[in-house]
């Protein structure tokens, strides 16, 4: 990655808040008792195209609201979100999910691969959503399995394939369209040593034209990133 940050960020937060409950969305109840509660605090930064963004932190810092307000999954309370210099923070349901399927792939933990399905069909299935052919859906699928080391598992189903596999198939699918910003959310906290080694050198590869952003309590995730933001209460406590 350059030294010099790009004047266009593939994604930018700015003075992000997210509250849930309240006045602000569905209510929390708690015995009799409304309450409010602030998930991120007034966060700031930027990820730039080439670039292995890691945000750590303890369980319940803001980690996965975070990703999700990056990846367009949802909105925040206040400040801004940018994808592509588009401010994504106001823009209807319908438009936020055409803008995250043509720019962004996400990667959730626990693979959320369709069990009946073959995993050359989970990794096609954006396209689908896309109108994408199927003779083209079938032969990006099995190109980019193959780029994943899973070019001889293309007609296996996930309950056929080990929990590394799996995981790759579920990166695969994040890229089948190319997305100019891919998230992961614990890439490897299902997985064994090894193959958590496996997922973070192809997230690393994959980063060469895109921005790749990786939440995890896993040191050897965050050691793969160029940078790291650390998040604490929902306020970032550390950047470097």
């Amino acid at each position: 990655m350059s030294a010099t940050s790009s004047p266009h960020p593939v994604v930018r937060a700015e003075a992000v808040t997210r509250r849930y409950g309240g006045t602000n969305g569905g209510l929390f109840t708690r015995g009799t008792t409304r309450t409010a509660v602030t998930a991120l605090d007034g966060v700031s930064l930027r990820v730039d195209r080439g670039e292995v963004l890691g945000l750590t932190g303890a369980s319940g810092s803001g980690k996965s609201t975070l990703l999700h307000l990056l990846a367009a999954l949802d909105t925040p309370t206040s400040g801004t979100v940018e994808l592509l210099d588009t401010d994504i923070s106001n823009l209807s349901e319908k438009r936020r999910t055409a803008l995250r399927l043509d720019h962004v792939g996400v990667v959730f933990q626990r693979f959320h691969l369709l069990p009946a399905l073959s995993a050359r069909s989970n990794v096609a299935l954006p396209l689908v959503e896309r109108g994408i052919g199927k003779t083209t859906r079938r032969e990006r699928a099995a190109d980019l399995l193959e780029q994943v080391g899973l070019g001889d598992r293309l007609t296996h189903r996930p309950g056929e394939l080990s929990g590394g596999e799996q995981q790759r198939v579920a990166v695969a699918r994040a890229l089948v369209t190319d997305p100019d910003l891919l998230v992961a959310d614990e890439p490897t906290g299902e997985l064994d040593t090894q193959s958590g080694r496996t997922v973070l050198d192809l997230l690393r590869e994959v980063a060469t034209d895109r921005a790749v952003v990786l939440a995890s309590h896993d040191d050897a995730a965050v050691a793969a990133a160029d940078r790291v933001v650390e998040l604490r209460d929902g306020r970032v406590v550390e950047s470097g």
